[in-house]
């Protein structure tokens, strides 16, 4: 998240829109967010619908797998990294400020 936060000026000169999702409570999310200095909307998906349907979610955890996903603004994934390679997310401000997904 911390990542995503120093890119968010890059990210947000390509028209993206950075949002974080996780399992945690909204009150959670926000303390979370204040304690690491996130200023992009952080989610919460409590009770996990859509870490299900995206299917990230590990049931043996009981938990979402770490992941970046880039969707274009037809609702499509374009480009996604999972575990630990979404700790850095180099590869998706590189995608966004491709010339293709300007348009």
């Amino acid at each position: 998240m911390k990542a995503f936060q120093q890119d968010l000026k890059r990210l947000e000169a390509t028209d993206t829109q950075v949002l974080g999702v996780s399992m945690d409570s909204a009150f959670a999310n926000k303390a979370f967010a204040d304690q690491i200095g996130v200023t992009f909307p952080l989610l919460s998906d409590w009770g996990g619908e859509i870490t299900q349907k995206y299917g990230i979610y590990v049931d043996k955890y009981k938990a979402a797998r770490r992941v970046n996903f880039l969707i274009g603004k037809d609702g499509k994934i374009l480009e996604e990294q999972v575990d630990k390679d979404a700790i850095d997310p180099t590869k998706i401000v590189d995608a966004c400020e491709r010339p293709k997904l300007k348009n």
